[in-house]
């Protein structure tokens, strides 16, 4: 975390093993010397070719990436989603929503509902939150008694490890944003009529728990960011920073996959349709 401007976002914002986070004293505004009129360029040319690669993937059908996005509420999960799968086929491209777990899905193990979400071969799929509410919600409302909660971080990691060598590619988004910003968003919210639906009678009494989920959040980024499932943390207070830097990174990944159109079946080839 917070090396050199101009690198690639990847490096810039990637957890590596054994890094120690601090997001009391985290920059939510950084823009590593990008400008907003060159980053939404840069955005916009990176979704035609996010598109491309997605047919590819879906059409190659080998290898199957999940994207996870997790942040505080109004950390603009919601919005990630709408930028970076506007520029994927919806066929190719499930969305998961973790709520509340239901009764059939409490009398499961944790990871039991997510895993029925896992993306299969030739699709990107996005976890709007995800297993990681086990670490976060439970731990901060005392849910489970820390011992419980505690071990989950190794289960995740050996649950996310089996996943990769069955070959996925997870690619996992903190939407970092700072405490006044989403002051300023849950306000938005409120004032403006389309969005009311939007806010909780939940959201002040969370808002509340800041501290509790800041030390959450990054205990959980040190216990399970690895090297074949890292963590970014993406600096989210700007709107167009986050989608850049989730685009370029979801780009790069698939770029590293190379995924080819498979051959046509024989005889498909110079074949005159009639």
């Amino acid at each position: 975390m917070g090396k050199k401007s101009g690198d690639r976002f990847g490096d810039l914002l990637r957890v590596e093993p054994g890094d120690k986070v601090d997001l009391v004293h985290f920059d939510y505004a950084e823009t590593f010397g990008r400008e907003k009129a060159a980053g939404q360029a840069d955005l916009a040319s990176n979704l035609v070719k996010l598109s491309d690669l997605q047919e590819r993937l879906y059409a190659e059908s080998k290898h199957a990436v999940l994207i996870v996005l997790q942040g505080i509420d109004a950390a603009g999960k919601d919005g990630t989603i709408r930028v970076i799968a506007g520029a994927f086929n919806p066929q190719g491209t499930p969305v998961t929503s973790f709520k509340e777990p239901t009764p059939e899905e409490l009398a499961h193990d944790f990871l039991w509902r997510v895993h029925a979400a896992v993306p299969g071969k030739g699709e990107i799929g996005i976890f709007n939150r995800s297993h990681y509410e086990q670490v976060l919600i439970v731990r901060v409302h005392n849910l489970e008694p820390q011992q419980v909660w505690y071990r989950h971080y190794r289960q995740i990691r050996d649950w996310e490890q089996m996943l990769t060598e069955e070959g996925v590619t997870i690619l996992k988004f903190f939407l970092a944003i700072d405490k006044d910003t989403q002051r300023q968003r849950f306000q938005d919210r409120v004032d403006d009529p389309t969005k009311r639906w939007k806010f909780s009678s939940t959201d002040m009494p969370e808002r509340k728990l800041w501290d509790q989920y800041t030390a959450a959040f990054e205990d959980m980024l040190v216990e399970t960011s690895t090297h074949f499932a890292p963590w970014y943390v993406v600096p989210s207070d700007r709107n167009w920073l986050r989608e850049l830097a989730v685009s370029e990174i979801v780009l790069d990944a698939l770029d590293a996959l190379n995924p080819q159109y498979p051959a046509a079946a024989p005889g498909v080839e110079g074949l005159k349709v009639v």
